[in-house]
């Protein structure tokens, strides 16, 4: 057997000379009961949204609800690694005493589905961008074979960022002073978590809101000339979403960015029992996030809600047309064509007959 040190739990001689410097945790139970009433409400909802945005994908074949399929399932992931895994079973119940082995592995996949939960918004967020800004290049690249391609990059990149997070440290349960090493993951992990998607996210929507002012400057122009610019009004709502998305993420996860920094250069968790307190509230808040969308998605799309009373009620038919189109098509181009020679024919009709036609007619009269 090799004999692992535990890097993310202290050592029996660390606990005896430590034990009066470690800080409490100020909340008791109450981070049990929040994370497990998460859990309760967080991971049904987030099916039945799964349940939903796949019966729009089919229906739509839309590359949109490919890319919120994926937010969602990291979502889930999420929920089950960090919450259930994470905080429920290693920390409330086994109180961390499990093999070094399993606990790495456990946060390296804790870090990976947070990795993929954040990632999977930055296509979504390019994809509305070049449709906005590109509307002919998005009509040209963006179709849901090439989103699922997409989403499969960002997955196995997100799966490969967590492998270093297999060395994370304990930060509730290691007294000493956060080394190189620590450092170094720390700030891979605020700039995968944090910096970079946010810069993008505040990029990206700055040009979308100023192409929709230079859009509705224009649009205002066109109404004073007499002239009007037709805008689609579901572009505008997709906007929405992808506004309050991203802005609920850049509010949700400021909280752990600035309190994990606080750790690496002010004061640790696990000697102030303050820091310990807002490392507490802030994953406590960071967590919010897995459970917020599908909410979201209700208060901006009418179909989304219109998806999730079918599911609610068992109406599954409705919700895949293609299928039935499919078998009626040759039906609908026949009705099509008849429309078509019906109406030849009575142009046929009302045309004004030339003279030697009328006398023809006149003659077999």
């Amino acid at each position: 057997m090799i004999d692992w040190h535990n890097g993310t739990v202290p050592s029996h001689r660390e606990d005896e000379r430590s034990v009066e410097e470690r800080s409490k945790c100020v909340l008791a139970y109450l981070p049990v009961i929040y994370y497990s009433a998460l859990l309760c409400i967080g991971l049904p909802v987030n099916i039945l949204t799964l349940v939903a945005l796949s019966r729009l994908a089919v229906r739509t074949q839309k590359s949109l609800y490919v890319y919120l399929l994926a937010l969602t399932g990291s979502d889930i992931l999420s929920q089950l690694f960090i919450i259930f895994v994470g905080f429920l079973l290693e920390t409330a119940v086994f109180h961390r005493d499990v093999p070094v082995l399993l606990l790495r592995s456990v946060n390296m996949l804790e870090f990976a589905a947070n990795h993929a939960s954040i990632w999977a918004t930055v296509p979504l967020t390019v994809d509305r961008y070049v449709a906005l800004c590109h509307p002919l290049l998005h009509r040209q690249i963006s179709f849901p074979a090439r989103a699922r391609r997409i989403i499969a990059v960002v997955l196995t990149l997100a799966l490969a960022s967590g492998v270093p997070f297999f060395w994370w440290s304990d930060m509730w349960r290691v007294s000493r002073p956060p080394n190189t090493l620590d450092a170094a993951l720390i700030w891979t992990h605020v700039t995968i978590i944090y910096f970079l998607p946010c810069s993008i996210f505040l990029l990206l929507n700055s040009l979308i809101i100023l192409r929709l002012r230079n859009r509705q400057r224009k649009h205002m122009c066109q109404e004073d000339t007499g002239q009007q610019l037709a805008l689609p009004s579901k572009l505008g709502k997709t906007t929405v979403m992808l506004l309050a998305v991203t802005s609920v993420f850049a509010v949700l996860w400021a909280p752990r960015t600035g309190v994990v920094l606080y750790h690496l250069y002010v004061s640790s968790v696990y000697r102030d029992w303050r820091v310990h307190l807002a490392y507490d509230l802030a994953n406590m808040i960071a967590m919010l996030n897995t459970a917020v969308n599908f909410f979201l998605y209700c208060f901006v799309s009418k179909p989304f809600r219109a998806a999730v009373r079918g599911v609610l009620l068992f109406r599954g038919a409705h919700l895949h047309p293609r299928r039935p189109l499919h078998h009626q098509r040759t039906p609908v181009n026949a009705s099509t064509s008849s429309i078509y020679s019906s109406t030849k024919r009575s142009q046929r009709e009302v045309a004004p007959l030339s003279p030697k036609s009328v006398q023809i007619t006149m003659y077999s009269a």
